[in-house]
């Protein structure tokens, strides 16, 4: 499988008759299952509205969003049912992505039940449980009935990845997924999220400011600028021998977290 966006732009109207504002310019990218692709730049480079074409969440003003060669604009029926299990979203609010309301297993289940990923309550269930296990929530069993109040902020996105990752998928496009987490609980779910492409081959769009988040987790490294794509490689080279000024920019602002004696 390849999501693939191909010379996509999104430009929005002016307010007042003023200017269009381009968001992203005719940008071009690749994600497969088992990569972890990070996609960064500040705050306005135009990284979220990439991501959110890829979702299919929003349409391109122009150019191409591909899943296999398909684009996922002329998609109906169960191709579309198709995209929406292989690609999945985990956004950066855990707090508000969360229904308050809703148990864990209430959550979760009503992905598995759209899906049809089980059959029965107790498989259901089962679904569940396995997805929050895989997620770092041991004993699964302990969380299903608990609210999202009642859940650290950690606990709350690792509830999210396991909704997302119950239904299966290749692909994962996570926007700002760790951003609001403390260092020690951010260090704990980007290591379930690598461990996720080792164990079952899920691939990341990984949208991030965080360069060292990015030096810990990606194979490969996409540079955005004021809506457009300035530079992309390996992780090592792009760390190692930057070609663009403003990546050499970006990398001498980002913190360096000294080892503790």
């Amino acid at each position: 499988m390849l999501l693939e966006a191909r010379e996509v732009s999104k430009v929005y109207r002016g307010r007042r008759g003023g200017a269009p504002v381009v968001a992203v310019d005719r940008a071009s990218m690749s994600v497969a299952p088992g990569r972890f692709v990070a996609v960064v730049g500040e705050s306005g480079s135009g990284k979220s509205t990439l991501a959110r074409m890829l979702l299919g969440l929003i349409p391109a003003s122009d150019g191409h969003v591909l899943l296999d060669g398909e684009d996922i604009a002329t998609m109906r029926g169960e191709r579309m049912a198709h995209f929406r299990r292989s690609v999945q979203a985990v956004l950066q609010d855990p707090a508000g992505s969360l229904n308050p309301r809703k148990r864990v297993r209430q959550a979760i289940g009503e992905v598995v039940r759209l899906h049809r990923m089980a059959n029965g309550a107790a498989g259901v269930r089962a679904k569940i449980v396995e997805a929050l296990e895989l997620v770092g929530l041991t004993p699964g069993e302990q969380f299903l009935e608990r609210f999202p109040g009642e859940l650290s902020g950690g606990q709350r996105q690792r509830v999210l990845i396991a909704r997302a990752i119950v239904v299966d998928p290749e692909i994962i496009v996570a926007d700002e997924a760790v951003s609001a987490l403390d260092a020690s609980v951010k260090a704990g779910v980007l290591r379930t999220m690598r461990e996720l492409t080792e164990r079952l081959g899920v691939g990341y769009v990984f949208i991030t400011h965080d360069l060292p988040v990015v030096k810990k987790v990606a194979d490969e490294v996409i540079v955005m600028k004021s809506g457009r794509i300035v530079e992309s490689g390996p992780k090592a080279q792009i760390f190692s021998e930057p070609r663009q000024e403003y990546t050499r920019t970006l990398l001498a602002a980002a913190p360096v977290l000294e080892p503790v004696a």
